[in-house]
């Protein structure tokens, strides 16, 4: 009998769009990057369970509630440097890296809190971006339309 990975494994990825004073965040991931090696995308990283099974439970369970926003701030951490404030869900969707692995991405959007633009290990360079300038760079199909619709949010469009 094959040994085939379980179908209903996938990656859990979660991504932050972050808004400053009418501009977000994008990061260039490095060339080595398995999926979208040299594009723009927005701060984020994978779910990790050796992670957040270090952290406490929650109290009178046996779980970690909000274990999204805590990755999340993590990453942005991590990414960018920054701390972020007024985390909120955005969409979600899958798709299938070149190695065959599914991803299930989780896309949230926040606000800048504090802190300068530091980054972090496989990220490349940094900018704040309007809509508009977002055109010119080759950004991760798919995020700039996410960011179009966090600018409808605040703008109050949506």
């Amino acid at each position: 009998m094959e040994n085939k990975p379980d179908p209903r494994l996938h990656i859990v990825v979660i991504t932050g769009i972050i808004e400053k004073d009418g501009k977000y965040l994008i990061l260039k991931r490095s060339e080595r990057e398995v999926a979208y090696p040299g594009y723009w995308t927005v701060p984020g990283g994978k779910l990790v369970r050796h992670e957040y099974e270090l952290l406490p439970k929650t109290p009178n369970t046996d779980d970690w509630y909000n274990i999204v926003a805590f990755t999340l701030k993590k990453e942005i951490q991590e990414e960018a440097g920054l701390e972020v404030k007024d985390v909120a869900y955005l969409t979600d969707m899958t798709f299938i890296r070149p190695d065959n692995i599914p991803v299930l991405v989780l896309s949230y959007w926040c606000r800048y809190q504090s802190g300068e633009v530091v980054l972090g290990k496989d990220i490349v360079d940094s900018a704040w971006i309007t809509i508009q300038e977002g055109e010119k760079y080759k950004i991760i199909p798919g995020i700039l339309d996410e960011i179009k619709q966090v600018d409808a949010i605040i703008k109050g469009n949506r």
